[in-house]
């Protein structure tokens, strides 16, 4: 039986079964086995191979794992639940930010709180510079879905158009920069998500109230838990249906 989902995200991510076993010390041959006759890896492999391409072990080898301890490790996924983000501590943001290494992901109608860090664009450019993958979803000012929010929330019709136009005013200067890329999303957002490597910022939104007014939940991935990487997936199912705004 072949493991289909192995097999996809490694040809996704563009890794050949051969690279993967140098990368973990193993035979080939063994790799091929764990894709060709659904073998299952050892623990240890398993949980380099899930952070190697960014899935959940969960995903990967379902059969490894009981219903129950996948939900008992998605629950450890939870760092901390805040009852607004405007409670977010400004620290954490910058901590989180400061750390990164290879993902910024940020999916948002206006997020315009984010202009208040006078060093961001500096900061976000450096770390694209350095290796970073800086990707960044605004909401498009003229869809259905941004006008209905801003019905939603009784502050008139264009209101959060004119916000977008801000931000993205704002981040102009990181458009055309090397590892960075700008998109304008019509999804419906129910939630904004910012995604700081393997930890992330996730806002649900509520019926007729501002995201800051929501809850945010803190997460830091783990390999066998599946919250993040639900997120994750969100984020590029949006991604995937954007329109690159260029300069």
């Amino acid at each position: 039986m072949v493991n289909h989902r192995l097999r996809d995200v490694l040809l996704g991510a563009g890794i050949a079964p051969e690279d993967l076993a140098f990368e973990l010390g193993v035979d080939p041959k063994t790799v091929e086995r764990w894709i060709t006759n659904d073998r299952l890896p050892y623990p240890k492999h398993r949980r380099k191979i899930a952070a190697r391409i960014g899935e959940s072990e969960s995903y990967l080898w379902p059969a490894a794992f009981e219903d129950g301890k996948v939900s008992e490790i998605s629950r450890s996924e939870v760092v901390q639940v805040f009852a607004r983000r405007s409670e977010v501590p400004s620290d954490l943001w910058d901590r989180l930010l400061s750390r990164v290494a290879s993902y910024v992901d940020i999916l948002v109608y206006v997020g315009y709180f984010l202009t208040e860090k006078p060093d961001l664009l500096d900061v976000l450019e450096d770390k694209a510079a350095n290796g970073a993958r800086v990707r960044m979803l605004f909401g498009d000012r003229d869809s259905e879905a941004v006008l209905h929010r801003s019905r939603e929330e009784d502050i008139g019709i264009r209101t959060i158009s004119a916000k977008i136009d801000q931000a993205l005013a704002f981040f102009s200067p990181l458009v055309g920069k090397r590892g960075i890329e700008i998109r304008t999303h019509g999804t419906v957002l129910y939630n904004s998500i910012y995604r700081f490597d393997d930890e992330m910022i996730v806002n649900p939104h509520i019926y007729a109230r501002p995201a800051p007014h929501a809850p945010a939940l803190h997460l830091r991935r783990l390999s066998a838990g599946n919250i993040f990487t639900t997120y994750t997936g969100s984020f590029s199912a949006v991604w995937e249906t954007a329109t690159r705004v260029n300069g």
